[in-house]
Parts: structure tokens; C-alpha cells; sequence
């Protein structure tokens, strides 16, 4: 999963993060999976039972590697450089790293400690575009298959991701902290029947939701100690409210609450380190370039 084309595996340390390889999608393992997921739906499309499929793909994670022809998709920065004030190192303690995924793992790029140089900053921006660019050929290989088996009118079709990644936000190269681009993650639900399909909704949501979701969607009862709530409610109208605020966790007792405005994360504080608070009106700053945990102290304490 962490290799290189045809299967060459990562050498931290040594391999590049980038791979530009000029040769067919099946280089890269997702091809591999998009088949399996085509045969096995081949085989559902007979089924005189309900069913259930989960297709893991692996891509757009590191390394950012696949094939030369969904580079060729990409501009020269098909995802712009964050504004100064959004790409800078955050001034107040907080859930900062020093992108060690991203530096541990592969061969050091050009620049210093945490700091691309800006040339080599736009093209791993390029090289993640490209991954997104080839893992949705994936995708729509399996979502075309469906159609044309006849299974699309009578399955419900959700397509998640388990995280977000920093692009250089807050000097970030990865995820692996509390700031809103690793915690928001794409979250897209298909149902035959729906009233408004394609319109986006703002509301909310956790990945727990999904299993309730799920079985409401369904006509299946869920077990009553759920945490999550069925999103049919945002499914039917999309100007649904947010029905609960959004909690994230790290290791060493990180947490986070995020709701429709404001974004609350903590971290205990350790022999070496103060307690981090930090506060986010998305309102105002979108980018998280202001921590008013201190300005808002009744907020902190709501």
C-alpha cells in the first residue's frame, strides 16, 4: 500500500513521496481492488438477498504515487498555496507536528525541517491532485459497473473517508492533528429515492452516523445505545440543521468539539509542554489564523 509502481515497496527514508510513472492504473493497487469490486458485483447482481459491499481504496494517501496520465490532468497548482497567514506555524500551543509522516517516512524533499521550498510545495500539492484524479477512475469504474448490472435503482451508495489532509495549512504536510483540514473528510450518500439528489448540505455530521444512517435508510432497527443519528433528515432536505456538534480525538488525551461556528480543541499539558486551548469562530476565520480561547472565555467554558 505504501509502495511505489508495480508493487516496489517504501524504503523510509529513501523513497521519494512523489511518483509520476508512466504506465496503465494497474501499476498502482487500487486498479487491483476496482476489479475485485467489479466481479463481486457481477456476482451480487444474482442475489435474491439484500447485500452489503465495502470497497477499500488507498489512494490519495502517501506516497503520492500513480500513474503519469492523471498528472497530465493537473495544472501547474491545481490546489493554490494557502494564504501566509493560513500556511504559517501557529503562534499559541497547539496540536502542531512536524509533519513526521510525511518527513519520517520518505526521502526529504527540498527545503528545511518543516518548510518546502515554494517550487516543491506546488508540485506535492500536484502530486495529490493527481492521486485524487486516479483513485476517482476507481470509483467511477465501480459506480459504472452498478449501473450498468442494473443494481443502481435499489442500492444505496455511500462513498467516506476516514480523514482530511493539511496541504501546507498551519505548516502542516499531513493530518495527525486537530485543525479542520485533517478532521473534515469527504462524505457522499446515494439513495434511489432521494428527494433533492446532488445538492450539498452544511450541516454537521460525525462518522458515526453512518451505520444509523444506514439501517434507517433501510427499514432495519439500530441499537438504541448509538452515539450517531441517521442523517435522512439532511438526505431529504439539505437545509436541515445540524442536529449535534462533531467530536474528534488524538492520542495523549487530544480532543475536539466542532459545531456549525466554533471549533474547541484541547491538549493536556505535559512536562514539557503548557496545556494547549485553542478556539475557531469559522465565521470570521476560516483558516484557523486566530486562537480566541482567551478572548472568549465564556464560549471555552460552554
Amino acid at each position: 500500500m505504501h509502495g511505489t509502481a508495480n508493487g516496489k515497496p517504501r524504503v523510509p527514508g529513501v523513497t521519494l513521496p512523489l511518483e509520476s510513472f508512466d504506465g496503465p492504473d494497474h501499476s498502482y493497487p487500487d486498479a487491483f481492488v476496482a476489479d475485485e469490486a467489479e466481479r463481486m458485483l457481477a456476482g451480487l447482481s444474482t442475489s435474491q438477498s439484500p447485500w452489503f459491499l465495502a470497497v477499500g481504496f488507498f489512494k490519495p494517501h502517501l506516497p503520492f504515487a500513480c500513474p503519469k496520465s492523471y498528472f497530465d490532468l493537473q495544472g501547474i497548482s491545481p490546489f493554490p498555496a494557502p494564504v501566509e497567514a493560513a500556511a504559517a506555524k501557529p503562534g499559541w500551543p497547539s496540536t502542531w507536528h512536524k509533519s513526521g509522516e510525511l518527513h519520517g517516512n520518505y526521502a526529504r524533499l527540498a527545503g528545511d525541517d518543516t518548510d518546502l521550498l515554494p517550487e516543491v510545495a506546488a508540485e506535492v500539492r500536484r502530486a495529490y491532485a493527481a492521486c485524487v484524479s486516479y483513485v476517482d477512475a476507481q470509483v467511477g469504474r465501480v459506480l459504472t459497473t452498478l449501473e450498468k448490472l442494473h443494481l443502481d435503482d435499489n442500492t444505496i451508495v455511500v462513498i467516506w473517508s476516514d480523514h482530511g489532509f493539511l496541504l501546507g495549512e498551519h505548516n502542516i504536510w499531513g493530518k495527525h492533528c486537530l485543525f479542520e483540514k485533517a478532521l473534515v473528510s469527504p462524505l457522499m450518500i446515494r439513495h434511489p429515492k432521494m428527494n433533492a439528489p446532488g445538492v450539498t448540505s452544511r450541516a454537521v455530521v460525525e462518522t458515526v452516523d453512518l451505520f444509523p444512517t444506514l439501517t434507517d435508510l433501510c427499514g432495519l432497527p439500530a441499537p438504541k445505545e448509538l452515539d450517531g443519528r441517521s442523517l435522512r433528515p439532511q438526505m431529504d432536505s439539505p437545509s436541515a440543521p445540524t442536529s449535534k456538534p462533531a467530536r474528534s480525538w488524538w492520542t495523549q488525551g487530544w480532543r475536539s468539539l466542532r459545531d456549525d461556528r466554533w471549533r474547541i480543541s484541547s491538549r493536556p499539558g505535559t512536562k514539557n509542554q503548557p496545556e494547549a486551548v485553542e478556539l475557531f469562530d469559522y465565521q470570521t476565520d476560516p483558516d484557523e489564523t486566530r486562537n480566541l480561547a482567551g478572548e472568549q472565555p465564556e464560549i471555552v467554558s460552554s
